[in-house]
């Protein structure tokens, strides 16, 4: 599976097309879901994840 990113200016395409591209560049972690009725996009949802650092030590067994 091969990724491919597409430089696009912010003013191409639908309003859809520029809340979407704006929700995934905001992330660091987390979610985009597009919500499609019809066939055309009535929404699009974020969900944000913050992760935090695991301070267990190596060898620690303690939970």
């Amino acid at each position: 599976m091969s990724i491919k990113s597409v430089e696009m200016n912010d003013t191409d395409g639908p309003e859809w097309v520029r809340v979407l591209r704006r929700a995934v560049a905001d992330l660091r972690y987390g979610s985009v879901e597009v919500l499609v009725h019809d066939g055309r996009v009535v929404q699009v949802e974020t969900r944000r994840k913050v992760r935090f650092a695991d301070d267990r030590r190596a060898g620690d067994t303690t939970e």
